[in-house]
């Protein structure tokens, strides 16, 4: 059990929980952004699963056991926002990597590649989608994705180098499409009711699990109807909330969870995270980092349009906004728009010097925070959220006596 769940000490929580059989229905997972919590979530699906004795050991081969881990388990469903291209470019690099060597790992990289994939396309399931009047536009591509993965999946042999290089391309390419067209900054309402109506089916197949993850993100209607089914929970069906921060989960549903907290892993705990699971050894920086290189804009360069950006807006200027989005291939996917956002809090720190400018630094760490809340939270469009940033900040820098000049000296 959770033998995939590096660095984590709650794991043995879980397992002692699990053996005993005192896991509850509703749990949250909560710890900071690359912690494990979806990669424990979905080994306790598998685990909650299992009908072998012993029960649920990592090599497990029953049928349920095998479906988990293929991440095909009619019995799960995912849901939530998520930048998942990233962790798929990085395990294409690692599968491909490990083909052209016919490495010793190949088959751990196979398997981070097709999972990778499918904490994707799991966010699709028609389940979620019922009678939304995207789904058909949605089930073009993902069956275009269910197609090439035939060429690399279990339990056909890998094909020459060549193809699996083509195809995993093409699965990247076609990934992001699906991200970019039609993944949701936060969840639809109409999702917790799919999924209200899916739990109350009767399995024949032993226990289901819903996996929310980003729980703290969800708009106040769907926490209401969310918290309907938390309130009578079907007896065959598990429900397992994300979140980094506890606080912005809704106290009614915090008294209807068990938490389980997660830690915040060492930075050298985290190097062994990206050696073992990625199998890159020679990375100095955080999971976080490594995930970032395969942006398809670096972290530096939009590092450097946002300190352009608040250039502009210090020496009195209107920032073209339209340029910035189309110098950082539209923010997608949505952590480049953290990345930038965060440049903007690191070159504002300067007005910490003075009284007055730490003033000012408050009122831009929450105009900043707005603008990344009214995204993922409130499916404003990147646009519209710069420019609401770009008027709070030109009227920070106008009450406070042009106090940003200091950052761009």
């Amino acid at each position: 059990m959770y033998d995939n769940l590096l660095h984590q000490t709650i794991s043995e929580q879980l397992k002692s929980d699990l053996d005993s059989k005192q896991f509850p229905g509703s749990v949250l997972f909560s710890g900071p952004q690359g912690s494990g919590k979806l990669t424990a979530a979905l080994e306790t699906a598998r685990i909650l699963s299992c009908t072998e004795t012993p029960h649920a050991i990592w090599n497990c081969t029953c049928p349920s056991c095998l479906q988990h881990k293929a991440l095909v388990s009619g019995n799960l469903i995912l849901t939530g926002p998520r930048d998942c291209t990233p962790e798929i470019a990085a395990a294409s690099y690692a599968f491909l990597q490990a083909a052209a060597n016919n490495a010793s790992y190949l088959t751990a990289a196979r398997y981070l590649f097709l999972r990778s994939v499918r904490k994707l396309t799991l966010r699709f399931s028609p389940v979620l989608w019922n009678d939304d009047d995207k789904i058909n536009k949605i089930a073009s591509v993902t069956s275009e994705i269910d197609e090439q993965l035939e060429t690399v999946d279990f339990p056909h042999n890998l094909p020459d180098f060549k193809t699996v290089e083509k195809t995993c391309g093409k699965l990247v390419e076609l990934c992001q499409k699906l991200e970019k067209d039609f993944l949701y900054a936060s969840i639809p309402i109409s999702h917790i009711r799919n999924v209200s109506s899916w739990a109350r089916m009767k399995s024949s197949g032993g226990t289901k699990t819903i996996i929310i993850e980003n729980a703290d993100r969800m708009l106040e209607s769907v926490r209401n109807a969310l918290l309907k089914i938390l309130e009578e929970p079907p007896e065959d069906t598990v429900f397992i909330l994300t979140a980094t921060r506890r606080s912005a989960v809704m106290p009614t549903i915090l008294s209807r969870v068990r938490t389980y907290n997660f830690s915040e892993r060492t930075l050298e705990q985290q190097q062994d995270v990206i050696s073992r699971v990625f199998h890159k050894n020679s990375f100095s920086g955080s999971i976080d980092d490594y995930l970032q290189t395969f942006l398809p804009v670096l972290p530096d360069q939009l590092r450097q349009s946002a300190k352009s950006f608040l250039s502009e807006i210090a020496s009195g200027h209107i920032p073209d906004i339209q340029g910035v989005i189309k110098e950082c291939k539209n923010f997608e996917p949505r952590i480049m728009l953290k990345v930038f956002l965060r440049g903007l809090l690191e070159y504002q720190r300067p007005l910490f010097k003075t009284p007055s400018g730490a003033q000012a630094s408050s009122c831009v760490v929450k105009a900043v925070q707005d603008c990344w809340n009214n995204v993922s939270v409130f499916n404003q469009s990147v646009q519209s959220a710069l420019e609401v940033l770009v008027k709070e900040l030109s009227k920070v820098n106008k009450m406070y006596g042009n106090v940003l000049l200091c950052v761009i000296m």
